[in-house]
């Protein structure tokens, strides 16, 4: 069996400026100080004479390999996403870079920001806008009802509170 896999789907195309920022910082960090960092362990390495045993070696070589290929990631995605730093003049309506509160029946709360898929992280509440849930609630209003799989069973929410974050 080969190692083939098909390519997987591309995720949009939108980010917000706090994300394109993290994401130069982080292309910033690596090609400036860790890279030189590996390189002169590598290099360190190297000079301790055989390499076919030498671990220092080897695994420099594969965090340079590593560090280069997030780089080029990272600069390809940079040139090609929008960076979403307006709000929409319909602020009652869900869009892209909204924080939104849902609540259930029971009057627990969640709240989302509806984020780009290069930016999404679930323990601060940012989720893609590529995923199920921020899919569901994308056009919605405020009072809207929203049905949400939680857990293996379908969950109502409704629609609580929408805001915006200035850039």
């Amino acid at each position: 069996m080969g190692r083939w896999r098909p390519p997987r789907r591309r995720g949009s195309r939108y980010i917000t400026p706090e994300g394109a920022k993290r994401m130069r910082e982080e292309a910033r960090f690596l090609w400036e100080e860790e890279r030189p960092r590996v390189t002169q362990a590598v290099s360190d390495a190297a000079k301790q004479g055989d390499r076919s045993e030498n671990a220092d070696y080897i695994y420099g070589k594969k965090r340079l390999r590593e560090i280069d290929s997030r780089v080029r990631f990272l600069t390809k995605r940079l040139e090609e996403i929008t960076v979403v730093d307006q709000i929409p003049e319909e602020r009652e309506k869900i869009f892209f870079g909204a924080w939104v509160t849902l609540e259930d029946d029971d009057g627990n709360t969640l709240t989302y920001r509806i984020v780009g898929p290069d930016e999404f992280n679930v323990r601060e509440g940012l989720i893609s806008m590529d995923s199920p849930v921020a899919r569901s609630l994308l056009g919605r209003r405020l009072d809207d009802e929203v049905e949400l799989r939680i857990d293996e069973r379908w969950v109502t929410h409704y629609v609580v509170e929408i805001h915006y974050q200035e850039p």
